[in-house]
């Protein structure tokens, strides 16, 4: 190459080089967005200091600075080993001393359900009869004739346990079908109207898994229990698609203000619904708001186990991460109902009902060939079971299932665990089954259980976390909202005291848990069952940077099972609530 050819390329490159540092303000922000994360990188965007930050990162519990870098943690320590990242585009955070600790993740709930209850008839504190009654008469009289009045959350055990009649509000009520559902969501009661509308009559045969009830003399309570359900649900008006797209922004703003940054979603799917509703609400609802911009909280969804192959096939085509917001999760099935409508099932009978074990809502042949399938496609698979013999049944389905399909990292769950017998605890780690728990469940269940059980039964067997977690099985926790309020604080609280209402002592002393065992439960271990791990559920170097700012500045008040409330939550290193 001669003289004149290599000056005029030296002068090309020049050229070049002052091009693009003279580019490099305009484009070098949008460009670092595309770089890999590297923890080494030299320049925070946001910086918190000045807290006692829990981390849920066995290798570093408590910090009190954090560096965040597009969306995820940079570096956690103390603020001096952090101040070379700060520059002057840094946002710089004092957190005041407060506690803050990794988003919660809520790993079982019912968003959409939850968000269209929040507008619907609330029954959740009523506890007298003529309350129940006022609540329903004054829906019937702002509604139109003929419209459905719908609503739940009511909880008999607090005005004494007496069940709902149809009578008590077919008089307020002439010209409306009324359902109104349990708090459990597994039993309802219906009007006459809605009775007469969905054809059910005293001469209606109780369906497989489910119960009419009537009275000793054959008529009709307008009690509807597990997949009795179903005959009354096909005739109410299927929820409008702008109402259940509302219902998901609503129920996710309410989240954020809980400090709850992920769920885990089980759709509007119980006993008696459509298995298309989960699905429906999965395109018409979940990938129009990611599409839109209208997602604000994280969400892995859960499915109708009979409806395995339709989530298989979005996760050959897609993969299980669709985008920063939406994760698909596995399949559910249920093995039975719930206490409170006296339909879990157990190995002794119910006390005061010597003939009544409870239901079994899937047969052991369909539910152990489902499970097969779903396990074999490499599919998680989540069975809800409360009583003690629909704990014995899921785990022994689990045992025959991994024994068929071989080993590998499966998290089998179950959803609730709430009432084991002797030694199944024990088989959820040597199984390596995840306890999908909600501690505020024991707060309504604390006196039912003895009167439905008796004292001893209720005592050995319910709503134990620390046996679940003392032999090292997963323990997630929930709320199941809107059966209980999406609300992890009062439930680390739960956890921790186990001091149901009116009550001095705790319920089952020995299963408390420690704040940090009980804060562990609602982010990694959480996480971890869901197999969202290496991202969410701790604030560790490399994970999204979704955290909660709390209102105390005390760790030791939390611990003694004080209260606290959410200050600020942030999703990716950016504030979301308030």
């Amino acid at each position: 190459m001669n003289l004149a050819a290599i000056v005029s390329a030296a002068v090309v490159l020049l050229l070049s080089i002052l091009s693009l540092r003279l580019l490099d303000t305009y484009y070098w922000s949008s460009l670092r967005s595309l770089l890999p994360f590297t923890p080494s990188s030299p320049v925070a965007d946001l910086v918190a200091w000045n807290g006692t930050i829990y981390t849920s990162d066995a290798s570093l519990p408590f910090a009190d600075a954090m560096a965040v870098r597009r969306g995820r943690v940079l570096r956690v320590g103390s603020y001096s080993s952090l101040k070379e990242l700060v520059h002057s585009g840094t946002e710089k955070l004092d957190l005041g001393g407060k506690v803050v600790v990794s988003g919660f993740i809520d790993s079982h709930v019912h968003m959409i359900y939850g968000g269209l209850q929040m507008g619907r008839v609330e029954l959740r504190d009523v506890n007298r009869k003529e309350e129940f009654v006022r609540r329903i008469e004054e829906a019937a009289r702002n509604s139109k004739p003929g419209s459905w009045i719908l609503g739940g959350g009511w909880n008999n055990d607090l005005w004494g346990g007496e069940l709902p009649l149809a009578s008590w509000v077919d008089e307020v009520t002439p010209a409306n079908p009324v359902w109104v559902t349990r708090m459990d969501g597994h039993m309802g009661l219906a009007n006459s109207v809605a009775l007469e509308l969905a054809g059910i009559s005293k001469l209606s045969e109780d369906p497989k898994g489910g119960t009419i009830s009537k009275t000793a003399d054959g008529e009709l309570t307008g009690l509807l229990i597990d997949s009795a359900m179903k005959l009354l649900l096909a005739s109410i008006p299927e929820v409008s698609l702008n109402e259940r797209r509302e219902a998901l922004v609503r129920a996710s703003k309410y989240a954020l203000t809980k400090g709850v940054t992920t769920v885990v979603d089980f759709g509007r799917y119980f006993p008696g619904a459509p298995v298309e509703f989960s699905w429906q609400d999965f395109s018409d609802v979940y990938q129009w708001a990611d599409s839109s911009g209208r997602m604000i909280i994280r969400v892995c969804l859960f499915f109708p186990m009979e409806t395995w192959s339709l989530l298989l096939d979005q996760i050959n085509k897609f993969g299980r991460v669709l985008s920063q917001w939406i994760y698909l999760g596995g399949v559910k099935d249920f093995a039975d109902g719930s206490l409170g409508s006296s339909s879990a099932l157990f190995h002794e009978p119910y006390l005061n009902e010597p003939h009544n074990h409870g239901l079994q809502l899937i047969e052991h042949e369909r539910l152990l060939n489902m499970t097969v399938t779903s396990d074999k496609s490499g599919l998680q698979v989540a069975i809800h079971a409360i009583g003690d013999k629909a704990n014995d049944l899921v785990l022994d389905v689990y045992q025959s299932v991994a024994s068929m399909n071989g080993v590998r990292d499966r998290r089998f769950r179950i959803e609730h665990a709430q009432h084991l017998a002797m030694g199944a605890a024990a088989r959820f780690s040597q199984q390596g089954i995840i306890a999908s728990v909600q501690p505020d469940h024991l707060l309504d269940d604390a006196d039912s259980a003895s009167k439905k059980l008796g004292k001893e039964r209720a005592d050995l067997g319910s709503y134990l976390f620390r046996s679940l977690l003392g032999s090292n099985g997963g323990l997630a926790f929930g709320s199941d909202w809107p059966v209980a309020d999406i609300d992890p604080l009062h439930s680390i609280r739960t956890a921790i005291r186990r001091i149901p209402p009116g009550w001095e002592d705790p319920w089952g002393p020995t299963e408390c848990l420690t704040l940090k065992e009980a804060i562990n439960a609602y982010t990694i271990s959480a996480a971890h069952a869901c197999f969202l791990d290496n991202d969410l559920g701790s604030l560790a170097p490399g994970k999204l940077a979704d955290f909660v700012i709390l209102s105390t500045d005390s760790w030791d008040h939390l611990a003694a099972g004080g209260s606290a409330s959410v200050v600020a939550t942030y999703i990716g290193g950016v504030r979301s609530f308030p």
